[in-house]
């Protein structure tokens, strides 16, 4: 899974797709994980930053992980 490179992100959250105008906010944890991913980090390299720094079960994860991919998918920001 791979971030377009033509998503804008800030630090803050701010998510811009200039390829259909729209753009989202998203919560700093989304905002960390987005970053990571556009930089090329793997998913399971991500999962486990997660995991040490925050207080979240693997299996919790796991289900908000699939929920978050589908959003961005619905919202066209990853590459297919």
């Amino acid at each position: 899974m791979h971030v377009k490179k033509n998503i804008a992100t800030s630090e803050s959250g701010f998510i811009f797709n200039p390829s259909t105008g729209d753009s989202y906010s998203a919560n700093p944890i989304a905002a960390e994980i987005i970053g990571l991913l556009k930089e090329g980090t793997a998913e399971s390299e991500v999962k486990a930053q997660i995991l040490a720094r925050y207080d979240v079960t693997a299996a919790q994860l796991e289900k908000d992980w699939d929920d978050f991919v589908n959003q961005l998918t619905y919202a066209n920001i990853f590459e297919k």
